[in-house]
């Protein structure tokens, strides 16, 4: 069997505080369910946590409109720490979190009603796509495009992550993982130039090489219709080299810290990251041999890094809550894996909505 990859299940955001965050990403993105919330050690990352153990609180919120969601974590045990430079377009690492929208004008206007720190006015990527940037109060930048597949209807503008803007230093090196494992095989475009739509952007008017890539098929598996169609567009400097965004920090400090990938088939995936160079560097399967316990849902995970050195994370589902005030959870492991769950059923999501 091959390993299934479902979507962009989350993009993890290192903060100083969760939930004042979270009330944040409620209100200007619309992320107001919590999968799970869940306070405790982070006890298996110790390769990027300085070797020891460190407490923290994580919610995993999402958009009843569908995307992927955020992972807001927080560190307990000790001060997370920002970067020396803040970081800019061409920096290694995940620069931007594309937020999907049905009306990027429409988006922008309830943005700037709310006081948002807008970065640009809409205007259209290489593709053709309307986009602007905005950044939250943690230095955070997110991208919101049309982008018109919506897994519901929902009261705001935008829905929830449909990809990532990463900074690279090689992008055909680069293609290797996210092309050849994350299988976004299909290049929308591959432009080098100064771009207009970048110009608000630190780095903005530097020359760069972009690449928007995406997955050519349908994804499948459990929540593939609610994450939706994703992108990942890597950038690199033409005439300058870029810096590590996490260079001396440890994963979990402030800024992006993961691209998380929704799977099924963690054995098979193993194998494959392995034969592609890019062997797994965190693995609860391998530490602790059956499901990690995650408060309110339970799965496997692990961890490769890009050529670059960025996170990514696999997470193999096994219970996720629906109505948690009714005791309903799926067992995802008595599933089809390739089967897509019933729309119905996550659609049950809306019902769980923290309302301010």
């Amino acid at each position: 069997m091959n390993p299934i990859i479902s979507g962009i299940q989350q993009v993890g955001i290192g903060i100083p505080n969760v939930h004042e965050a979270w009330a944040w990403y409620r209100k200007h993105f619309g992320m107001d369910v919590a999968i799970f919330e869940e306070a405790a050690e982070a006890n298996l990352m110790l390769p990027y946590t300085g070797g020891k153990p460190h407490e923290r609180h994580a919610i995993l919120a999402v958009n009843v409109q569908g995307g992927g969601g955020f992972e807001i974590w927080q560190y307990t045990s000790r001060t997370p720490q920002a970067p020396a430079k803040a970081p800019k377009l061409g920096d290694y690492g995940i620069f931007a979190t594309r937020i999907k929208s049905t009306d990027a004008a429409k988006a922008y206007e309830s943005l700037k009603e709310k006081g948002a720190e807008l970065l640009s006015s809409p205007s259209e990527d290489p593709s053709g796509n309307l986009t602007f940037f905005v950044k939250d109060p943690y230095g955070n930048h997110f991208q919101v495009v049309t982008q018109p597949d919506t897994f519901q209807s929902g009261p705001h503008p935008t829905g929830g992550p449909a990809g990532v803007m990463i900074g690279v230093s090689d992008i055909e090196a680069s293609r290797k993982l996210y092309s050849e494992v994350l299988g976004y095989d299909e290049v929308v475009y591959d432009k080098t130039g100064v771009f207009d739509d970048l110009s608000g952007l630190p780095n903005g008017k530097s020359a760069l090489r972009r690449v928007l890539l995406t997955h050519a098929k349908p994804r499948q598996g459990g929540f593939s219709r609610m994450f939706g169609k994703s992108y990942v567009e890597l950038v690199s400097l033409v005439e300058s080299k870029g810096e590590k965004m996490f260079d001396g920090r440890f994963w979990g400090d402030l800024g992006y810290i993961h691209l998380c990938f929704d799977i099924n088939g963690m054995d098979e995936l193993r194998v494959l990251c392995q034969e592609k160079g890019f062997p797994f560097t965190v693995d609860s399967a391998a530490s602790m041999g059956t499901s990690f316990d995650m408060g309110e849902a339970a799965g496997l995970f692990s961890y490769v890094e890009d050529p670059d050195g960025t996170l990514i994370e696999f997470v193999e589902t096994h219970k996720v809550p629906i109505l948690k005030k009714i005791g309903w959870y799926i067992n995802m492991k008595k599933r089809n894996p390739s089967k897509a769950l019933p729309d119905w059923m996550l659609k049950a999501l809306r019902f769980t909505r923290k309302k301010d």
